[in-house]
């Protein structure tokens, strides 16, 4: 199994922010968690983002926000590691700690959208700061404030990213540890799909479950997950398959079962569709780092 590291971040008690520029020659810390959010902003560099479940590239200008206790690492390209190069990866990184604000962000209407924001991190969030050129410009100057201006700048930070439409949720919803929505009933629904996604569960099942016809359950269930049933049904299997991937004594064919693909083709077709690479590819991958 993938060794991941806890990382203790050093957050003083009498600050909930850790805030600071870095210049590296290349980014070097391993796969690791914590449980405090982080923010950072991709001001120079190139190079893959390992977030959750999800591998991609990642350049300069992208902006991350990873939630608490999300696995994650970024790996420079090998340009940087060559020592024959001026190159060097430089930005801000902005820690906060997981109890930021809680009361306010949970129980007051003002928060509502910052909530969300903050339970979607959970799989992390990706920015471009080619479209959100005022989001950039105000991660960018955080580190040269400091005390309540500090502060005061990172909730406009916080509100910048909670009300634009133009960010991305990256890993799957499998890797979701606890699912929270608004209503009993998706509550109920949600339950079920945790305990039942690896076995073949039809629609009209999971309709008369929820007691509701095939057409409304359809519907209520786009509205309340943004996925339609199959491909959140697809969704939550590739994220379990992405977790058995890092233990190397399980074959492809296995795995492809167990997650509930009838056939091995599906299922790589079905994970190829989804994180970009084949099983087999993501496995070697992950386990190189």
């Amino acid at each position: 199994m993938k060794t991941i590291m806890n990382e203790r971040l050093p957050i003083s008690k009498s600050s909930p922010l850790k805030v600071r520029f870095f210049d590296y020659e290349h980014f070097s810390y391993p796969l690791h968690f914590h449980s405090e959010y982080e923010i950072i902003y991709i001001k120079e560099g190139t190079g893959t983002r390992f977030l959750g479940n999800n591998i991609a590239e990642y350049q300069a200008g992208d902006i991350l926000l990873i939630g608490s206790n999300l696995p994650h690492f970024l790996k420079s390209d090998a340009i940087y590691h060559s020592g024959n190069t001026d190159l060097r990866v430089k930005g801000t990184i902005i820690q906060f700690e997981k109890d930021f604000m809680y009361y306010a962000i949970n129980h007051y209407p003002h928060f509502i959208k910052i909530k969300k924001l903050l339970y979607e991190s959970q799989r992390g969030i990706y920015f471009s700061s080619t479209n959100l050129p005022r989001l950039e410009s105000l991660v960018a100057n955080l580190p040269l404030e400091n005390g309540l201006n500090q502060l005061m700048l990172f909730l406009e930070i916080l509100k910048e990213m909670s009300e634009t439409d133009n960010r991305q949720i990256i890993s799957t919803t499998d890797f979701v540890n606890e699912t929270i929505y608004d209503t009993a009933r998706i509550d109920k629904i949600i339950s079920f799909l945790n305990k039942n996604y690896t076995r073949n569960i039809s629609l009209e099942e999971i309709a008369s479950f929820a007691a509701m016809n095939t057409s409304a359950f359809c519907r209520y269930f786009k509205s309340k997950t943004g996925k339609s049933f199959k491909n959140y049904i697809l969704d939550m299997r590739i994220g379990y398959a992405c977790k058995l991937l890092l233990m190397e004594d399980i074959s492809i064919s296995q795995l492809s079962s167990q997650c509930g693909f009838d056939t091995i083709s599906h299922f790589n077709k079905t994970f190829k569709k989804i994180m970009g690479y084949v099983p087999s590819q993501y496995r070697k991958t992950m386990l190189s780092n």
